[in-house]
């Protein structure tokens, strides 16, 4: 096995679904602690409603008005007429607002306009089988790993990996990184501008997954990857002996004092 080989051949690739995934609202329960309400800096009160109505005659040209002055961004899209003046005149004017008419982000950017993003995915959870992280006897990080996504590896593009040995004598193996967004498509957008349809995420993070069990037995990639990393040679051995599959002696401190009649 070579080190420009692909040690990831038959492991299940995880994709996520293209677009915004727009989570369900959650309800708070009883004992979860409600937002305070938000509070505007102190004004002079000498904002109304009939001067708002009349100068902002929408919703987004009441947003901007009010993030202008207060730096506070509303959420009063879809609001009845008569409440989204008053609360933009109660957070102009200094007054408590509820925090559900608080929104998020910059009232200027038009989300209409900007390049949506895949979410990012979710790693599978550590297995149980694996020891408490306070059990591991040495780890080894190397940034020298093949890169798992076909296109990137065909380029020399490498990944990051951290390879754990635990007391139990358990080895297991982490892809860290790196994670890079890659634009895919392309439309163009009400200026003329050509810009991608989606931006995606090269994401080889594994979680941290077995390579070597308890009883010395191998997983499927933990044979790839030991094959791999005894590619890599280190004087007249390799990567995977002398930093993943090392071997340490635990003496008490007579050793230290007096190696010759431990057995006394």
């Amino acid at each position: 096995m070579t080190n420009h080989s692909n040690p990831w051949d038959d492991v299940p690739q995880e994709s996520a679904p293209m677009g915004r995934v727009n989570s369900p609202k959650k309800t708070p329960r009883a004992s979860e602690p409600v937002a305070p309400p938000v509070v505007a800096a102190a004004s002079n009160a000498e904002f109304d409603i009939e001067g708002l109505m009349t100068d902002f005659p929408t919703a987004t040209d009441l947003e901007r008005f009010v993030f202008d002055q207060t730096q506070v961004v509303l959420n009063l899209k879809g609001r009845a007429n008569k409440l989204k003046y008053q609360v933009a005149m109660d957070v102009l004017n200094g007054s408590p607002v509820d925090a559900k008419y608080i929104g998020a982000g910059n009232p200027y950017l038009d989300k209409a306009d900007m390049v949506p993003e895949e979410p990012m995915k979710t790693l599978p959870p550590r297995s149980l089988d694996i020891p408490p992280i306070d059990q591991v006897q040495n780890q080894f990080f190397t940034a020298f790993v093949p890169h798992s996504n076909e296109e990137y590896r065909s380029q020399g593009r490498k990944m990051h990996v951290n390879f754990r040995k635990y007391n139990n004598g358990m080895i297991t193996y982490e892809v860290l990184g790196p994670i890079e967004p890659k634009p895919f498509g392309e439309k163009i957008d009400k200026f003329g501008r050509v810009r991608p349809e989606i931006i995606k995420w090269i994401d080889p993070r594994t979680g941290e997954q077995i390579v070597q069990r308890e009883d010395g037995t191998l997983t499927p990639i933990g044979r790839r990857l030991k094959g791999m990393m005894q590619t890599f040679k280190f004087n007249d051995s390799n990567q995977w002996i002398k930093y993943v599959d090392r071997e340490f002696i635990t003496l008490d401190q007579r050793a230290a004092e007096n190696p010759w009649d431990l057995d006394k």
